[in-house]
């Protein structure tokens, strides 16, 4: 089994999730006490959310490139950034490491094709759905993408990080969510991308009008089929 890189903390809840996720997923395909290989680093999100405030992309990445290094360091045979804002560094995090980083948008693309989606709702920070680099992502497999008014955006934006990244999860932001998701159905979308990490938390599979790419469980599934690679093909 390969062992997967985290750069994760941003924030330590969707970490979680991924940690969850990742040694479900070889438990079940390993059976007995089996669990993922990981190697974590965690970042300080007041760093790094002070960064995005600023704007400061090349700090961020120097944060990001370090934490990278240190999972390489620390035995990680392929490397992941549990964030989908940060994907903006994504680059950043490549280029520091020898081993293969693993895109999300990627993993994304391959829930979406695997289905027969060409055109999805992408909800999350405005970063993701108002910045080119989650969308030609996704544009590179065949994926069209469409996203919220600004009315909507402004409302998933603030709900993010005023309640979600925090670990607050409200009743109300979840009828909003959905409210938005629905106005997404309606303009074509065939499924949505939860493209924040921390939106899982608060919209279940059961809950939206449309199939839901959560981008946690798309990134993990793909990094698990990574580690466990040359043990299937053995």
């Amino acid at each position: 089994m390969k062992t997967i890189g985290l750069v994760g903390g941003m924030s330590w809840h969707s970490t979680a999730t991924y940690y969850r996720i990742l040694n479900e997923q070889v438990a079940a395909r390993r059976g007995g006490h089996a669990s993922a290989r990981i190697s974590l680093q965690s970042l300080d999100f007041a760093e790094i959310r002070d960064c995005q405030i600023r704007g400061d992309w090349i700090r961020s990445g120097e944060l990001i490139a370090d934490a990278a290094r240190r999972c390489e360091a620390g035995g990680a045979d392929l490397v992941a950034l549990c964030t989908n804002l940060m994907h903006t560094n994504f680059g950043a995090l490549e280029d520091a490491v020898t081993v293969p980083a693993v895109h999300i948008a990627d993993a994304v693309a391959a829930v979406a094709q695997a289905n027969g989606w060409r055109t999805v709702s992408l909800i999350g920070t405005r970063g993701v759905m108002e910045g080119p680099f989650y969308t030609e992502r996704l544009a590179g497999h065949g994926i069209d993408v469409i996203v919220p008014d600004e009315t909507g955006r402004e409302l998933l934006d603030r709900v993010i990080f005023d309640e979600l990244t925090q670990g607050v999860i409200r009743e109300e932001s979840r009828a909003a969510y959905l409210d938005v998701i629905c106005d997404q159905r309606a303009r074509g979308a065939e499924a949505v991308v939860l493209a924040c990490t921390e939106i899982g938390l608060l919209v279940r599979p059961g809950d939206a009008p449309l199939p839901m790419i959560d981008t946690v469980e798309a990134h993990a599934q793909l990094l698990v089929e990574l580690a466990l690679e040359e043990a299937s093909v053995s």
